[in-house]
């Protein structure tokens, strides 16, 4: 059983430490939480899924017990799955945008709240409508608060639900198959095997998909001055 005292800040931000210790439902709930609980935005959404999609037979195996017949049905079951946790998740954060409205732009900063990213994803649903609720799953911090802020301008239901299931398919599909395809196409015609190198790989990942969001930050905060 895993010691919660032997837990470190490490171990938090690697992807592998949920998979190893939690399985599947481990995977599930952070997608889930990281797209439908404000408390979320700090969790690892995007190396989760790259890396889910290298141990999708080990994901699966641990759900079902039982190997399937193509490493495709894996990790499809993978998608289907997480694609349902994303999609609720997100319903969940517009709901709670709906709820609260205006006093949540009122609410000062905690450890877990940290108003700017909401205004951030305000600006970014304002300039890209709908579109943003998509576009924001590819955004860390951004798809944590995007849903919320449909909720607080009260875009439509149904309309959000569209958008919300069409961002959290694209998003779970892409990388969860980058994932699982390019582990099998290093090793088959390199003999490379990323699973040596993930340390080296989830930086990749969250630099490249948090990079543009500090880069329209800090020159945002220039503009200003």
């Amino acid at each position: 059983m895993l010691d919660l005292i032997d837990i470190t800040l490490k171990d938090l931000f690697n992807p592998l430490f949920y998979i190893t210790n939690g399985g599947i439902w481990i995977v599930l709930c952070i997608i889930f939480a990281e797209t439908g609980l404000m408390i979320g935005f700090f969790l690892p959404g995007d190396s989760l899924l790259f890396v889910s999609g290298i141990y999708s037979k080990m994901l699966v195996t641990s759900l079902i017990h039982v190997g399937l017949k193509s490493d495709f049905l894996e990790v499809m079951v993978l998608f289907v799955l997480i694609t349902i946790a994303g999609i609720l998740g997100n319903e969940l954060g517009y709901w709670f945008g709906w709820k609260t409205g205006p006093v949540l732009l009122k609410r000062k900063d905690t450890f877990f709240f940290k108003k700017r990213y909401l205004l951030q994803a305000k600006a970014f649903y304002d300039k890209h409508g709908g579109m943003a609720i998509v576009l924001a799953r590819f955004l860390p911090m951004l798809r944590t608060f995007a849903p919320v802020v449909a909720g607080v301008v009260k875009m439509d239901k149904r309309q959000f639900l569209v958008y919300n299931a069409v961002g959290s398919a694209t998003w779970v599909f892409i990388v969860l198959m980058a994932g699982h395809y390019l582990e099998k196409l290093f090793m088959n015609n390199f003999g490379f095997d990323l699973r040596e190198h993930l340390s080296v790989i989830i930086i990749f990942i969250v630099l490249i998909t948090t990079v543009p969001i500090l880069y329209k930050i800090i020159f945002n905060r220039k503009s200003h001055q």
